[in-house]
Formats: structure tokens, C-alpha cells, sequence
């Protein structure tokens, strides 16, 4: 009861945490001048995956890789299967912004080229320093995207309704920071509760972390993309989920690497990176859609959270 306790404590803190976070990071970018297409595509995309990137930074460095590989890749399925489904079922979907369908292919590339990084079985220091690369090389193209938008891009003016025209600097520095020192010491609580956890079930750190660990800390995104979809700001809910599947590759997935480098535990590249690139090329089939504008039905939500559902179920009788 002290360990589900304490999880439940840390995800309740995070779904806080990093609303700040995201706020006050955006904040402080509008304050420095940055224009809200770049702010959209890359500060708050980044900022989402916060959550992800406390949590793996704090258990890789105690001792817990495979938790913290767990928590990348299972937030990626999460992301698509859970948050994109639960919010279809809600509010069906439409994709009309130009600049996330030309960063679609970018998230198949990135997948593609991560899985053939650690096709070897090795989560080593070479590998997580090729994926920061990808990542400084994903941003700039990203940023490229946002500075040449299309035309009446629709996630623009979304933006723009939703980030302040101006803002002062020390109140969205003061968001900022503290976002991020809750954000860590509700990662904390996740990662004790976690690994208290799976020794109590007898389950191994990377399934807590293929699980509860990445639904918890992808329940903010859920929260914002409902909140989004409730004021008709579809392009902003897609591109979260979008931009935190990047990240969490190519910001989180490195962290282990670097702090606890070693082999991949049993299963990731046989079961979750397949899960994973197939998720994603279904989401990508409907968010494109054969037509201008792609969307994602109520049907199809449901059969997104369906197929998330039979994957937890399938990572605990795998395991037993």
C-alpha cells in the first residue's frame, strides 16, 4: 500500500509539475522573442517530455536502466495507444496543420534509424551520444518547419490563441524552475514506488517501467490534450503527442545510455521497439489520412486504446 501510495503521490505532483513546467518554459521563450510556431514545435514539445526525462535520468542513475528504457519506449506507446485513443473517443480528431504532417516522416525516420542504432543488443555511451546528435539535427530541421510554415497554417493560429503575446520574464522564470525542482522530486517518488513495486510483484523494473511508470508520467500529456480538444485546438493535441514521441527517443532514451550504459534488456527489441514503430505507422496513417486533411474517428481511438490495452496485458503474462 506504501509503494502504490507513493506512486500515486508522484504522478499526482507530476501532472502539476509539469503543466508549470511546459508554461514556464513557453513563458521564457515568448519572453526572449521566439515566434510561436518554433515555441509550439520545439519548447513545449521538448517540455512534455519532462516528466519522462526526470524520471530516467533519476533511475538510471541509482541503478535502474532498464526502468528507465522502459519509461522511453512505454511512453511512446502511451503516447499513441492511450492519450491519442482516450482523446479520439472524446473528441474525433483532424490534423490540418501543414507543419505537423511535414514532421510526421521525420518521427519514422528517427524510430527507424534508432532501432538500427541498437540493433547490436547494446544501450551503450556511442549509441546515446549518436541519438543527442539526432537530436540537435532533428531541432534544427523542426525549427526549419516552423519558420516556413504553410499558409494559414491552423496550428499557428491555435498557438497563438493559447501563448501570451508578451509575458514578463521573471514570472515565467519562476514557473520554470519551479516546474522542474517538482518534476524531479515527484520523479523521485515515481522511482521508489516503482521499484518497491515490481520487488513486491515480482515482476522485473523494466515491465513497472513499460507500464506504470510510463502512463504516469504521460498523464500530463493526456490532461492537455483533452484540455485541447475541448477548445477545438486538434493540431495542438496531435502535436504534443508527435513531439514527445521524438524526444522521448532522442532525449530520454540516451540518458541511460550515458549514466548506465550496457545491454538491452530481453524483449525491448523482439516485443517493444516492433509494438512501438507499428503504433506509429497507424497513427501516421490516419493523421494523414488520403485526403488534405487526415482524422482520427471515435472507431479508431478506440482501437488505438484497444491495442494499448492488449499490450500491457501481453508485457504481464509474457512476464509470468
Amino acid at each position: 500500500m506504501l509503494q502504490t501510495a507513493t506512486i500515486l503521490l508522484g504522478i499526482g505532483i507530476t501532472i502539476w509539475a509539469a503543466d508549470r513546467f511546459v508554461d514556464g518554459a513557453a513563458q521564457t521563450a515568448r519572453a526572449l522573442g521566439v515566434p510561436a510556431l518554433v515555441v509550439g514545435l520545439t519548447v513545449m514539445a521538448l517540455g512534455t517530455s519532462g516528466p519522462e526525462i526526470a524520471a530516467s535520468i533519476l533511475a538510471a542513475a541509482q541503478g535502474y536502466p532498464a526502468l528507465a528504457i522502459g519509461n522511453a519506449l512505454g511512453s511512446n506507446i502511451a503516447n499513441i495507444g492511450l492519450i491519442i485513443g482516450l482523446t479520439a473517443m472524446i473528441v474525433p480528431l483532424k490534423l490540418a496543420s501543414a507543419s505537423l504532417r511535414r514532421e510526421l516522416p521525420l518521427l519514422v525516420l528517427v524510430k527507424l534509424v534508432t532501432i538500427l542504432l541498437i540493433a547490436n543488443g547494446e544501450l551503450g555511451r556511442a549509441e546515446g551520444l549518436a541519438m543527442l546528435v539526432m537530436l540537435v539535427l532533428a531541432l534544427l530541421w523542426i525549427i526549419r518547419i516552423a519558420l516556413t510554415p504553410g499558409r494559414d497554417d491552423p496550428l499557428l493560429a491555435e498557438l497563438n490563441s493559447e501563448l501570451p503575446a508578451e509575458t514578463r520574464m521573471a514570472p515565467a522564470l519562476f514557473n520554470l524552475f519551479l516546474g522542474l525542482l517538482l518534476l524531479l522530486g515527484a520523479a523521485q517518488l515515481l522511482v521508489w514506488g516503482a521499484v518497491g513495486l515490481a520487488g513486491s510483484l515480482g515482476v522485473s523494473d523494466l515491465v513497472i517501467g513499460l507500464s506504470i511508470v510510463a502512463i504516469g508520467t504521460s498523464l500530463p500529456e493526456l490532461a492537455t490534450c483533452i484540455a485541447a480538444v475541448l477548445k477545438r485546438q486538434h493540431d495542438i493535441a496531435v502535436g504534443n503527442v508527435i513531439g514527445s514521441n521524438l524526444f522521448n527517443l532522442l532525449a530520454v532514451l540516451p540518458l541511460p545510455a550515458l549514466i548506465a550504459p550496457g545491454p538491452l534488456p530481453s524483449g525491448i527489441l523482439g516485443r517493444d521497439f516492433p509494438v512501438m514503430l507499428g503504433l506509429t505507422l497507424l497513427l501516421i496513417i490516419l493523421a494523414r489520412g488520403f485526403t488534405r486533411h487526415g482524422s482520427i474517428s471515435r472507431g479508431q481511438g478506440l482501437l488505438l486504446f484497444a491495442l494499448f490495452i492488449a499490450y500491457q496485458l501481453g508485457i504481464f503474462i509474457a512476464w509470468n
